[in-house]
């Protein structure tokens, strides 16, 4: 029978189990070492190398500070091109580095930058290209390190949402100079809070290593001014835990998208994004977007009427960065210049995904969906 009165919420961390935690929480007691890479610092990093199949990886305390970190290391500097289609933290890290963004408009096709449009948004003062795998969807990675090359610009990407996405059995982290993950409690993957940071070669893994310990180059030299962004040795073992439940968690939420995908494709006035072809997706996200004309409701009418009926949505991402009162001034964040993005950020809903999803709990956002479209 189903609860009405049971609150669905739009997100649920994935949780180690609970007594094989305070096992290793005992050998973090037993040891007194509690941070400064620790021995399950250590492994989890050379775990999550192997399971994203990237060359190295270095762990960072939350999602927002290998990026702030990636620009520092890259030494950029003057305009980077991005999105206003995504968290602030992207903009942000940007904004801390003295950094102007240059926001150019997406593709409405998956949500991420449109390569076509980076060229003319290029100056003498332009450095690099951050763009965003926005909901885990991978960016053209080959248009855009095209573009890059023929420009001298690094490429950083943001890969907070994209855990484990793989196009053609390849880690779209291996994309351009650095990719950065984020593992916040919503994520697919998560260290409670915690992120890292992809890079080609052993050298600039020890660059990024100094840079998130101060600077620090054995006991008393400081070789760069860093900052303290380390990872704890308890959200190491806690990472540790859920990267051997990751998969199955990840195949569950694949599930929820299908149950979606099948109910909502022919209500009219909601569209979705399919499953691209040759691409390991996560399902970290699963957005619907709104056209209020073929619905019969605007997106956040539908949205409070899901929230009235105990069922969180989330319009992610809404409002759109241009649209931040630091960033709004902006000669790129005007709204002719982000039409696409505009269109995407005022149409949006993602619907509860997690993998503790139980079928009753994924019929009843359907039968709100159907049933606001019949009203």
């Amino acid at each position: 029978m189903n609860d009405d009165n049971k609150l669905i919420t739009v997100t649920s961390p994935l949780l180690p189990d609970l007594d094989e935690f305070h096992e290793m929480l005992k050998e973090i007691w037993d040891s007194k070492w509690i941070t400064n890479n620790g021995s399950f610092h250590k492994q989890l990093e050379k775990e999550l190398a192997e399971y994203l199949k990237v060359p190295y990886v270095s762990l960072f305390t939350n999602g927002t500070l290998p990026l702030i970190t990636a620009l520092q290391a890259l030494h950029i500097t003057g305009e980077v091109i991005t999105t206003p289609y995504s968290f602030v933290a992207t903009t942000h890290a940007l904004w801390w580095n003295g950094i102007k963004p240059v926001f150019v408009d997406i593709d409405p096709s998956t949500g991420n930058i449109d390569p076509e449009k980076i060229e003319s948004a290029i100056t003498s003062r332009t450095t690099a290209i951050m763009p965003v795998h926005v909901y885990g969807k991978p960016c053209d990675t080959k248009k855009i390190q095209s573009i890059a090359d023929k420009y001298g610009l690094k490429v950083i990407y943001d890969a907070a949402h994209a855990f484990g996405v793989e196009v053609n059995g390849e880690s779209v982290l291996n994309a351009g100079d650095l990719s950065t993950l984020s593992f916040h409690a919503t994520k697919v993957y998560n260290t409670i809070e915690g992120g890292a940071m992809i890079m080609h070669d052993e050298q600039t893994k020890k660059r990024i290593d100094y840079l998130k310990n101060f600077g620090f180059h054995g006991e008393t030299e400081v070789i760069a001014p860093g900052i303290n962004s380390k990872m704890d040795e308890i959200r190491s073992a806690y990472g540790i835990l859920n990267l051997r439940q990751v998969d199955a968690a990840i195949e569950a939420r694949h599930q929820v998208a299908i149950k979606y995908r099948n109910a909502l494709r022919e209500v009219d006035g909601i569209t979705f994004f399919d499953d691209m072809p040759g691409v390991r997706h996560n399902y970290s996200y699963f957005p619907i977007f709104i056209d209020s004309e073929k619905y019969g409701m605007s997106r956040d009418e539908l949205y409070f009427k899901m929230k009235e009926s105990n069922v969180l949505g989330r319009r992610y991402f809404y409002p759109l960065i241009s649209e931040f009162s630091t960033y709004k001034g902006l000669p790129s964040a005007g709204r002719e210049n982000l039409p696409n993005a505009h269109k995407m950020a005022d149409s949006v809903i993602c619907l509860p995904m997690y993998h503790s999803l139980t079928d009753m709990d994924v019929q009843k956002v359907i039968s709100i969906l159907k049933r606001e479209k019949a009203e």
